[in-house]
């Protein structure tokens, strides 16, 4: 895939990627170009994310069904709610993104290796910087133990790792990830794949026309001439005071 040119570099990214209906079935649609933000947030806007490993050309996948975590259908098996109250969590959003992505990098206990490359770090960096990428932290005793990150467009957030370090904190940010995307009226929440951990809290596989039904009114661009990208960046920080999410005011 080539560099994208035009007027409007979103539709341009989008238009070099082919139909989502030449997927495989294991959801591979495509392989090669390059992680530029824009063709990055062009891709997800399709339903579309990389996924490879460091020996691995870039790939591109959409895979169906797809999992998605309707928000209104999330719940916490009594077994973690209960150990929630108990652990003293703390939740924040967007304080500490580049650490939730390295410790999502590292390796876990079935494999050592990682699709977060050092190019896929940097790339998301920048979106989270552009005001597209978020995190949610999870801390303990004044320690980062738990967190998750994904992509928000629109009312559309897209889920892409989570880690902990102590028991249910990864629950713990994503039950305050639900409970954010409440308050800020997200459509939308994209697993991408279903896992026993995800499908235990509500998650469900649906077909590729609900889900791009779904999608395309979570996505649907803004007509705003001074937004060169037409999606308004999520650019608010929030602390979680034990009740509810309350915005941070920055200087």
């Amino acid at each position: 895939m080539s560099a994208a040119r035009g007027d409007d570099p979103v539709a341009a990214y989008a238009a070099q990627f082919p139909p989502l209906s030449r997927a495989r079935e294991d959801g591979l649609l495509c392989r090669g170009g390059d992680l530029h933000p824009v063709r990055l947030l062009a891709s997800y806007s399709l339903g579309i994310f990389p996924w490879y490993s460091g020996d691995m050309p870039l790939l591109w996948w959409s895979p169906a069904p797809r999992c998605i975590l309707p928000l209104d259908d999330f719940h916490l098996p009594r077994r973690s709610a209960r150990a929630l109250r108990k652990a003293g969590f703390c939740l924040s959003c967007d304080a500490a993104f580049a650490e939730v992505m390295l410790h999502c990098a590292g390796p876990r206990r079935s494999t050592r290796e990682t699709w977060i490359t050092r190019d896929m770090f940097r790339a998301y960096v920048r979106l989270h910087e552009m005001g597209y990428a978020h995190s949610i932290e999870t801390w303990q005793d004044g320690k980062l133990v738990g967190g998750l990150y994904g992509v928000s467009l629109g009312r559309a957030f897209f889920g892409e790792s989570m880690f902990h370090r102590v028991s249910e904190a990864s629950r713990a940010a994503l039950a305050g990830l639900v409970s954010l995307l409440r308050l800020r009226g997200a459509l939308l929440l994209d697993c991408q794949q279903d896992t026993p951990h995800i499908m235990g809290m509500g998650g469900q596989c649906v077909s590729r026309d609900i889900f791009e039904d779904l999608l395309e009114r979570a996505v649907r661009r803004e007509a705003d001439p001074a937004q060169p990208l037409r999606w308004r960046p999520w650019c608010e920080r929030y602390v979680h005071d034990g009740q509810q999410w309350r915005e941070v005011q920055t200087a």
